[in-house]
């Protein structure tokens, strides 16, 4: 039979596992968090250009721009407003008029997310 007093485990041997898994962390958390935000990256340049390509069809096809980005959706360019993964909404796209100031709608989108990407420019000017 066992002797009960060394079943268990020392305090010293719990605070070297603690630590372990403490300097593991520390390691391991940045690097999942800057995955996360190029990933997101990437995914806001995917919809800005789905959405440019979209705007350029229906300019193609209707001789005119949208008047909305959910005209692209009522006339079936796209199934919906994409999400800007940055804000995580679809409504913070900030449209552009055209620059000929004859015409009206929507000429381009850019992101409403405030700050700065990776490569230091701000998500506005995407």
């Amino acid at each position: 039979m066992p002797d009960p007093r060394k079943a268990g485990f020392t305090l010293i041997e719990l605070l070297v596992v603690m630590a372990i898994i403490a300097t593991l962390l520390t390691i391991v958390a940045p690097r999942y968090m800057g995955s996360i935000d190029r990933s997101k990256e990437t995914a806001l340049k995917e919809n800005l250009n789905t959405l440019r390509q979209s705007i350029d069809k229906y300019y193609g096809d209707n001789g005119q721009y949208p008047a909305t980005l959910d005209a692209l959706v009522e006339k079936r360019y796209i199934r919906q407003v994409p999400l800007d993964p940055i804000t995580e909404r679809n409504d913070s796209w900030v449209t552009s008029p055209p620059p000929d100031k004859d015409q009206t709608g929507v000429y381009d989108v850019h992101s409403g997310a405030a700050g700065k990407a990776s490569d230091g420019r701000p998500y506005a000017e995407w």
